[in-house]
């Protein structure tokens, strides 16, 4: 049975359908749902002094994907929680998926292709070879 899903969401257009395939499973009344948004975290950002405040546009996008996963939340028929973290996003998405014990993972797939999937990397490829529980990966179109 699939108590614990964890969703993983990102800024891009596959979000609405990753959300679209996630409110058509049937999921038990006692069921919870994760949204979790990862800041992926630049070799600048890591050499970022402790002390010093981050820039402000961080802070707007920030309060920009809160928003909308809020949203989100809002049409989720059980209860759910949100999750912001900074990380690799792949790692940091399998992270979440343990700590919450998540039966499922539900994740967006960009599509790419060729170079760009080689040089960018894909995280949902990475979280179905890492996780511990099954994935659900969305296509787009």
């Amino acid at each position: 049975m699939l108590k614990n899903i964890l969703v993983a969401l990102d800024d891009s257009d596959i979000s609405e359908r990753v959300m679209e395939s996630v409110l058509k499973l049937i999921l038990p009344s006692d069921g919870k749902v994760i949204l979790c948004h990862v800041f992926p975290t630049s070799t600048s950002e890591m050499e970022h002094p402790a002390d010093r405040p981050y820039s402000e546009s961080s802070a707007i996008s920030y309060l920009q994907v809160e928003k909308q996963l809020q949203l989100y939340q809002a049409e989720l028929p059980v209860d759910s929680h949100l999750e912001l973290v900074n990380g690799d996003p792949a790692e940091e998405i399998i992270r979440l998926a343990n700590i919450h014990k998540a039966d499922l993972i539900v994740i967006g797939s960009r599509g790419l292709t060729g170079m760009t999937r080689i040089v960018q990397g894909s995280v949902s490829s990475q979280v179905v070879e890492e996780a511990h529980c099954s994935v659900l990966v969305v296509k787009p179109g």
